[in-house]
């Protein structure tokens, strides 16, 4: 598999090809589709990340930045609550060298910010990590 671009600079997966027409696939629809093949370029994109540009990129970034269950429950319980103090996410079954960690790679990572909540410090999840876990819900 290899990923190629059209004129027009949209990339698309090679299915397969001939001389005179190729087969490509969209990696965001999976639609394939006969084009001329004089009208492909082939790309030093990787196939493999072509195919997962399908996905949308705060999905892609939510799932390349959680480790573990654990981890996913912290960020879907923080989202379920809205802003939650750092005291209160405590409670839950993480230390608190583990809690900061988690907390520092998804503020890295664009999923969680820092706020105030009652005068306290805490996190809320960011408005891209609440569309891809309900993204994942839904699903």
């Amino acid at each position: 598999m290899q990923t190629v671009r059209d004129e027009s600079g949209e990339r698309y997966l090679l299915v397969n090809h001939s001389e005179a027409s190729s087969r490509v696939r969209d990696p965001t629809t999976g639609e394939e589709h006969t084009v001329a093949t004089d009208s492909l370029e082939a790309t030093d994109e990787s196939a493999l990340d072509t195919a997962a540009r399908g996905i949308s990129e705060p999905v892609r970034r939510l799932v390349s930045a959680v480790p573990d269950e654990q981890a996913l429950g912290l960020l879907r319980e923080i989202d379920a609550r809205g802003s939650v103090a750092v005291r209160d996410l405590l409670a839950y079954d993480l230390c608190e060298s583990d809690l900061h960690g988690l907390c520092g790679e998804f503020r890295a990572a664009g999923l969680l910010e820092p706020c105030e909540v009652a005068g306290e410090r805490g996190y809320r999840v960011t408005p891209d990590a609440s569309a891809a876990l309900a993204r994942l819900r839904d699903d």
